[in-house]
């Protein structure tokens, strides 16, 4: 029991859990690059773009049911060196050349396994950290996921684009990943909750919150999929796309902490309304901000991408502040299932609308989301009151593009005391 707590205290143990899933961040964010700037060199058809980036989502929502399955079957340890296999095994289908149907059944593997590996390393997290210092290493870890997304873009833009270099890196990286967690000596997490979904209970204690977790999935996965999509048809340069992938990741820094900090002392309804609000402006700044003023477009961009990482956090805390501690976990998976199913359909409703509205669709549909979300919490204001001081959270820094496992993945009653 001893050497047990002795581990879950160890800072060079949670660091091995952090490196990996940066090594699978590296190359998710090369390939998030690659796959559309390859498609459209290739003059692939403009809806397989799309295809692939629903693919992804899709396959997020099956990792994300599957997952706590397959974690109890058969335990962490055996589970995520398979799940970090798949990862690899879609890297190589995409290193094969320009198959667009292969592509895009290769990304909705890549989506299932990646959501797998983030809930298993979430939970092996959250199992390890302590009571002291878990929000602040979740914070962390979130933190270096996104900066890794970015940094894997940037490489992108350093290397070939012609050829297999992108997909062989991406299998370097995935590779590299599984060994620190692998040679971790922490104690293996129990299994996972059942997952327990409770929608008329997330509806009740915060619909503020509940809608906010779907239009947060939504609008990640159309900011952060489309934007290289849109860049690449617009003959931006390798280069040039792969830097304002890597600068739109720091808005997680630059705009979600100082809103966080904000809604820790106000309403957070009348700071994710002022949210929604930059990312209306910000997406319309983008509508009339040309490629030929690059820097102008990635301070947009960087901004707007910060924005909606932002609508997540605040509406998980303003859940979290209106929850009773025992319903934590089933709202958590009520939120998980939210997020995977707009992080689905919003991409794919993109998709089919782009070539009747074209390659700002997007644009259009963040805005409009975004515009809906702050009526419905501006309506809610008169609802209802702030929560009581004693009874909110303090916030966390989050991200969309990555489901909240916190359902699947809390330490069992007793062992910890939640983090917020």
């Amino acid at each position: 029991m001893s050497e047990a707590r002795e581990e879950s205290g160890s800072v060079l143990s949670i660091f091995s859990i952090i490196v990996s899933m940066t090594g699978v961040a590296l190359g998710n964010g090369m390939m998030l690059a690659y796959v559309p700037f390859l498609l459209a060199r290739n003059e692939a058809p403009s809806w397989i773009a799309g295809a692939t980036l629903t693919a992804i989502a899709f396959g997020g929502f099956v990792g994300c049911a599957v997952a706590g399955l397959l974690i109890r079957r058969v335990g962490h340890a055996r589970l995520l060196p398979c799940s970090f296999a798949v990862v690899i095994l879609s890297a190589i289908l995409i290193g094969f050349g320009v198959n667009p149907l292969l592509w895009v059944f290769a990304r909705g593997l890549y989506g299932a396994a990646a959501n797998t590996n983030f809930i298993i390393a979430q939970s092996w997290l959250n199992h390890a950290s302590s009571n002291a210092w878990r929000g602040k290493a979740m914070s962390v870890f979130y933190m270096t996921y996104v900066i890794g997304i970015g940094t894997g873009a940037w490489i992108f833009g350093q290397i070939p684009a012609d050829g297999n270099v992108a997909p062989m890196l991406t299998v370097l990286f995935t590779t590299l990943g599984i060994i620190p967690i692998s040679l971790t000596r922490l104690p293996i997490p129990p299994a996972p909750a059942k997952v327990s979904v409770d929608i008329a209970m997330a509806w009740r204690n915060s619909p503020v919150a509940f809608v906010g977790v779907l239009a947060a999935g939504g609008l990640s996965m159309v900011v952060q999929g489309f934007t290289p999509i849109y860049a690449a048809e617009n003959n931006v340069s390798q280069q040039d796309v792969a830097l304002l992938m890597f600068c739109m990741q720091f808005g997680l820094i630059f705009i979600q902490y100082p809103m966080g900090v904000m809604s820790d002392r106000i309403d957070r309804r009348y700071v994710l309304i002022g949210v929604c609000t930059l990312i209306a402006f910000a997406g319309i700044a983008s509508l009339f901000v040309s490629f030929a003023s690059l820097l102008l477009l990635m301070l947009v961009f960087t901004i707007w991408a910060g924005a909606v990482e932002t609508v997540y956090s605040i509406a998980n805390a303003h859940g979290n502040d209106r929850t009773d501690p025992k319903d934590f976990v089933p709202l958590a998976s009520t939120q998980l299932l939210a997020w995977s199913i707009s992080a689905t359909l919003a991409p794919f409703a993109v998709t089919l609308l782009t070539p009747a509205f074209g390659p700002k669709t997007f644009i259009y549909v963040a805005i409009a989301l975004a515009i809906a979300y702050a009526i419905f919490v501006a309506l809610r204001l008169r609802e209802r009151p702030r929560a009581p001081e004693g009874e909110r959270e303090t916030f966390e820094m989050m991200t969309a593009q990555v489901p909240n496992a916190a359902g699947l993945t809390d330490p069992p009653a007793g062992e910890s005391a939640r983090s917020g």
